[in-house]
């Protein structure tokens, strides 16, 4: 378990960096915080989105996986992997709230882009799959035909939400460069000024993250072992 270790170790300080990345791009390059309608608002959207729609999300979604959990009760796992999971998408919310206010105070229209629709059906999608989780799995009145059907469409939609949220963030960083430095600055994006260079590396940052939350996630013997308690929700109560 060394190498599970290992790699969930380096998908931890991923996530601290993709997290101080975009704080320190929003904070000094793009001026800081507010939460007034101005520009300073938007700030929130990037900083908000990569925290939670992708570092959160992905850190929540291998809880099951840390070999050091399996020796507890699973169903307090999954309370804090709904928990988490929770956050993640209040952040996610909080998020588009902060760029829905400041582009109705800048009578800017909404959902015009590709990384706005992919970005919307993502948190709906997210928000979909945080309730079916909650009356599938934590339930403890829910059918087990229900919960075994269900399970194996949990996972796949779960790495699904991952993948638009990493083409969310990347395409909507892009999005944010082109329009800033090809318009509001008298640097041009292509001739990759600092800003340029700091906010690419924090794409990579973002990328790499998921290619490791995808491989730990993909390896099976990283699985945690099924016991009866992850069959019947009862079990959860009677067993040690």
């Amino acid at each position: 378990m060394n190498l599970f270790y290992a790699a969930y170790g380096f998908s931890l300080c991923l996530g601290l960096l993709c997290v101080l990345f975009v704080s320190v791009w929003s904070s000094y390059w793009r001026g800081g915080f507010a939460w007034d309608g101005s520009f300073l608002q938007f700030n929130w959207h990037p900083v908000l989105m990569v925290s939670g729609l992708v570092v959160l999300y992905g850190s929540a979604a291998i809880v099951f996986r840390v070999p050091s959990t399996w020796k507890h009760r699973k169903y307090i796992w999954k309370l804090v992997h709904g928990g988490l999971m929770f956050l993640a998408l209040l952040l996610s919310v909080l998020g588009l709230c902060a760029v829905f206010d400041f582009h109705k105070a800048f009578y800017i229209p909404d959902l015009y882009s590709v990384h706005s629709w992919v970005g919307l059906m993502t948190v709906v999608i997210f928000s979909f799959q945080w309730v079916l989780g909650l009356a599938g799995f934590l339930f403890p009145c829910t059918p087990l035909w229900f919960r075994s059907t269900i399970k194996p469409f949990h996972m796949w939609l779960g790495k699904a939400i991952l993948i638009l949220s990493l083409t969310s963030c990347i395409s909507g960083i892009n999005e944010k460069l082109l329009l800033t430095l090809n318009g509001s600055t008298g640097e041009l994006y292509s001739s990759l000024p600092a800003e340029a260079k700091f906010v690419n590396f924090l794409g990579v940052l973002i990328v790499t993250f998921g290619m490791v939350i995808f491989g730990i996630l993909s390896y099976k013997k990283w699985q945690r072992p099924e016991t009866n308690e992850a069959v019947h929700p009862l079990l959860n109560d009677i067993r040690p």
